[in-house]
């Protein structure tokens, strides 16, 4: 899938030396591509201040859209 910078993504594989974890809504802030490798993506993870936890480069594998069903 090809995301594009500074949209909304949701984790979908727990990240155990950081915070987030599956279900974590972050916003894309880089794209990490490397020819023969998956494309990988720099994810910014906010807290409900909008001050940032963390930083951390995912697999574009371990990330999904959010849907309606994500929204409260």
């Amino acid at each position: 899938m090809n995301y594009e910078l500074y949209s909304n993504v949701i984790l979908l594989k727990d990240i155990p030396e950081e915070k987030p974890s599956v279900g974590d809504v972050g916003t894309l802030v880089e794209k990490h591509q490397i020819e023969g490798l998956e494309t990988g993506y720099s994810v910014e993870f906010f807290d409900r201040l909008e001050k940032t936890i963390t930083v951390v480069t995912r697999s574009e594998n371990s990330l999904r859209f959010p849907t309606h069903e994500d929204r409260p």
